[in-house]
C-alpha cells in the first residue's frame, strides 16, 4: 500500500465527519438532538448492513475482508458500549450544566485522550514529532471553537465532557485492536446497536418523530458522514495506529467551518484565520514523518486483508494472485529487517524513541 494512502483515508474520514455538523444544523430545527443522533447512528448501521448483504449475495467472488472472530467480540462490545452508548449519554447530561463555549473547547480533548491511551495503555509508539503535531492540531481546533462573546465556566458538567471524550478515546483504541477485521461490519454493528439505544432513550424522553422526509435525510447523512467516515477511520488506524489517525481526524472542525461558510454564507472570522496555519503546520509534521529502525517480527498467526508485495507476507498458496488483496489465516515466521514504518498491525512493537 502507498505509504501516504492511509493519511488520505484519515483526511477523508475527517472531511465526511466535519460535513456532518453544518448539515445536522439544518435538521435540528425539527428534531431533538438525541433523536437526530439515533437516526445518524442507525443510518450508518442499517446502510452498511444493506451494503454488506448486497456484497455477499450479489458479488460472491468479490474481495472480502477478514471476518470478526471470537477474540474480536470483547473489543467490539467494549468499543460500542464506551463510544456508542456511554459517551453520548455522559455528553448529553454534561452539556446541560456547561456553557456552550466551554463545551466546544473541551470536546477537542478526544484526540488527546486517544493519543494518551494509545501510548500509556497500548504502548503505541509516538515520538516528539507526533506529540508536537497532536499539540498543534489540538491547539488549532481549540482556537477555532472559541467564542469570546459566550459565557464561560468550569463545573461538574465540564468534567463530564472530559469523561465523554475519554470514553471516545477508549472506543478508538479498542477499535484499533480489531482494525484488521472487516471495517464495514464493525461500523454496521456499532451503528445499529448505538442507534437503537439512542432511539430507545429518545422515546423514554417523550420526543415525537419528525416527518418521514427528515428521517430519511438523517439516515442518509448518517450513512455518509458517520458510517463511511468511521470505515475510513478504521482503515487508516490499521496502517497508522490510533494516535496518528486521531491527529489527522482533528482537522474535522475546519472542514465543518469551511462548509458553514458556504452553506450559511458566514465569512471566516479572525480565529479561523489564526488557527488554520497552526493546523497546517501540525499536519505537515504528521505528513512528513519518517520512522525507521532495525526491528524483529516474532512468529505469529492471524487473519487480515493483505497482498504479497509488502515484504511481510511471503507465504505461498494457490488460486489467488499474490498482488491482489485477499484474506485468510496465515502465519508469519520470525523476521528481522529495517524499513520505514508506522504502528500498523505488523509494527506495534515497543522501542526507544
Amino acid at each position: 500500500m502507498n505509504s501516504k494512502f492511509p493519511i488520505f483515508q484519515a483526511l477523508i474520514a475527517a472531511s465526511l465527519f466535519g460535513a456532518s455538523a453544518p448539515f445536522s444544523k439544518l435538521l435540528l430545527g425539527e428534531m431533538q438532538p438525541v433523536l437526530l443522533a439515533s437516526f445518524l447512528y442507525l443510518g450508518s448501521g442499517i446502510g452498511l448492513t444493506i451494503y454488506k448483504f448486497i456484497q455477499r449475495t450479489g458479488f460472491k467472488n468479490s474481495y472480502r475482508e477478514a471476518e470478526i472472530g471470537k477474540r474480536d467480540w470483547p473489543w467490539l462490545i467494549g468499543a460500542t458500549i464506551s463510544g456508542g452508548i456511554a459517551a453520548p449519554i455522559v455528553l448529553m447530561v454534561s452539556l446541560k450544566q456547561t456553557p456552550a463555549a466551554t463545551a466546544s473547547l473541551l470536546l477537542n480533548f478526544e484526540g488527546v485522550a486517544t493519543a494518551l491511551i494509545a501510548v500509556l495503555v497500548f504502548e503505541e509508539s509516538v515520538g516528539k514529532r507526533i506529540w508536537s503535531a497532536v499539540f498543534l492540531i489540538t491547539l488549532a481546533s481549540v482556537l477555532l471553537s472559541m467564542d469570546l462573546a459566550a459565557k464561560w465556566g468550569f463545573s461538574l458538567g465540564a468534567v463530564g465532557i472530559l469523561c465523554a471524550c475519554t470514553l471516545w478515546g477508549i472506543d478508538n483504541n479498542f477499535t484499533r485492536n480489531i482494525s484488521a477485521k472487516d471495517p464495514v461490519m464493525i461500523v454496521a454493528i456499532k451503528g445499529t446497536v448505538a442507534g437503537c439505544f439512542s432511539l430507545f432513550v429518545a422515546f423514554l424522553l417523550g420526543y415525537s418523530l419528525p416527518s418521514a422526509f427528515k428521517i430519511l435525510l438523517s439516515l442518509a447523512l448518517g450513512l455518509f458522514c458517520y458510517g463511511l467516515s468511521i470505515v475510513f477511520f478504521i482503515l487508516s488506524m490499521r496502517e497508522l495506529g490510533s494516535g496518528r489517525t486521531s491527529a489527522y481526524f482533528a482537522s474535522a472542525p475546519f472542514i465543518g467551518a469551511a462548509l458553514s461558510f458556504l452553506i450559511f454564507r458566514e465569512p471566516p472570522n479572525t480565529l479561523f484565520v489564526v488557527s488554520f496555519p497552526i493546523m497546517v503546520l501540525g499536519a505537515f509534521l504528521l505528513f512528513g514523518e519518517e520512522h525507521a529502525h532495525l526491528h524483529t517480527h516474532f512468529e505469529t498467526e492471524h487473519e487480515h486483508s493483505h497482498h504479497h508485495e509488502d515484504g511481510h507476507h511471503l507465504h505461498e498458496h494457490p488460486v489467488i494472485a499474490k498482488n491482489q488483496p485477499h484474506s485468510h489465516p496465515h502465519k508469519h515466521e520470525d523476521l528481522t529487517h529495517e524499513h520505514t514504518h508506522t504502528p500498523d498491525i505488523h509494527h506495534r512493537h515497543g522501542h526507544q524513541e
